[in-house]
């Protein structure tokens, strides 16, 4: 393809994004499309030969009901995953460039886009400079690095010896048992094994129990074990709910424990001073994991990873074959030492594009919109006979059920999963439903780009519409 003839197809697919961003909203939220339909529209073989560019944006336009259309202003399901326009201009502008960063001379202008960005944000969320960040792709990728790291630290480097399967005491790894599955799933890929994971009880507002963590800690340590890591969730996937990170740091101190935050869709809402609160403390965690690609508002993927003291990390992460040896090696960050892949795509491009567009107080608006939002719906729901909120609401999620009375727990879970389902069907918004402690609940994550007030209040009237439809065996 010549630059001329990329000229003229970006063009094209530049307008087809745009019409497709301006007609969002009046296509269906959640993808109608039965398993195999988009399939079907393919043949079962490779073409032989290229046939060119002609008719594209009609075979684009095929794959539209496959679509979930994460961008409507009615996707209000499992987290909002913001991808502005802006954003996408960046990204293409980094495929564009071509650019690989392995180490700082693979891609100089990479590497320290990056270290700007990453600083500007840590500066965002009001995070001490000892802070030092590192774009991964995603928060599954940073508590695993975390972990690994965490390993490392406990143990002096053993995988400079035999490794885990060395060490003379078995190291734990303490969670919420409402913790993002990532969570877990990092400490087994890390290899500390499930006999010793540790999922630490909730309390009422489903936040990590702090006697129960202490107790675990110190019937571990009783049984020769070594604490090894805590993960503290600031905002829980389920119910976004505030583990108490300042006794946790306490605990932690207090036993030699690495510390890592999860804060990956929450992080976001600390760009607002008047939300710090939630993390108090936090400048003594030793690593933290926030998305960007979620409520702030940048295309996915892009994930912050920071670090109060790098070191740890490198020593844990670092390869240093000889072909990537550069005389800079001492002045610069070689972005390859500070995580799992050895290469890494332009993603800085992208926080830096959103700032130019929105800067720090109109993202903020946004954020204090989204907020006012929940609040609005959680009054509605406090208020309203049969209604039930099943979970504080300390930023944009809401935790509801609707309970019409009479309903055993198993029937009133099939009516739950019963109403959503038809509101998804009609295709005017799209909300998802969790299993909170042993019953179904509804998710209402409110923080599209495009989302306003008028969008919540009629998602309000669906709910209500469909919920109060009672078509369950009693």
């Amino acid at each position: 393809m010549s630059p001329e003839e990329f000229k003229r197809l970006g063009y094209q697919l530049i307008d087809f994004i745009a019409e497709y961003r301006a007609g969002i909203e009046s296509m269906p939220v959640m993808s109608q499309v039965q398993p195999g339909d988009i399939k079907s529209l393919f043949p079962p073989n490779p073409p032989q030969q290229g046939r060119g560019f002609s008719g594209l944006q009609d075979d684009l336009r095929a794959l539209l009901p496959g679509l979930t259309h994460w961008q409507s202003p009615n996707f209000f399901a499992w987290f909002p995953s913001n991808a502005p326009l802006s954003s996408v201009l960046a990204d293409i502008v980094a495929t564009g460039l071509g650019q690989t960063g392995i180490t700082w001379q693979a891609s100089p202008a990479l590497t320290e886009v990056e270290e700007v960005m990453n600083d500007w944000l840590r500066q965002m969320f009001g995070l001490p400079e000892t802070f030092k960040g590192v774009i991964q792709d995603t928060a599954s990728t940073g508590t695993f690095v975390a972990l690994l790291t965490a390993r490392e630290w406990a143990t002096q480097q053993c995988q400079d010896r035999g490794g885990l399967q060395a060490e003379a005491q078995p190291l734990t790894v303490y969670v919420s048992d409402q913790a993002h599955s990532s969570v877990p799933k990092a400490a087994l890929l890390a290899g500390f094994g499930r006999d010793n994971l540790r999922l630490i009880e909730t309390d009422d507002a489903h936040a990590m129990r702090l006697d129960r963590l202490a107790a675990a800690i110190e019937h571990d340590l009783a049984q020769g074990r070594k604490p090894c890591a805590v993960v503290a969730a600031i905002g829980t996937t389920g119910t976004t709910a505030i583990d108490p990170l300042r006794g946790i740091v306490e605990l932690c101190q207090q036993h030699g424990i690495w510390l890592h935050v999860d804060a990956a869709m929450a992080g976001s809402a600390m760009i607002l001073p008047e939300c710090r609160w939630m993390w108090e403390g936090v400048e003594y965690a030793d690593s933290i994991a926030i998305n960007p690609h979620k409520w702030l508002g940048v295309a996915f993927d892009c994930s912050l990873y920071y670090v109060r003291e790098p070191q740890h990390l490198i020593r844990a992460m670092s390869t240093n074959p000889s072909y990537l040896h550069s005389a800079a090696d001492g002045q610069v960050k070689n972005y390859k030492d500070w995580g799992i892949p050895l290469g890494r795509r332009f993603r800085a491009l992208k926080i830096w594009f959103t700032l130019l567009d929105q800067g720090v107080e109109g993202l903020q608006a946004r954020l204090r919109r989204d907020l006012a939002n929940a609040k609005w719906l959680e009054a509605q729901v406090k208020q309203m006979p049969g209604w039930e909120l099943l979970a504080p609401v300390p930023l944009q999620t809401v935790c509801v059920r609707y309970n019409p009375g009479g309903l055993s727990p198993e029937q009133l879970d099939r009516h739950t999963l019963d109403w959503v389902a038809r509101v998804n069907r009609t295709g005017r918004a799209f909300v998802t439903p969790a299993m909170l402690k042993g019953r179904w609940m509804i998710r209402v994550s409110i923080g599209a780009e495009t989302t306003e007030h008028s969008h919540v209040e009629a998602l309000w009237t669906l709910m209500q519409q469909e919920a109060q439809k009672v078509e369950v065996d009693r």
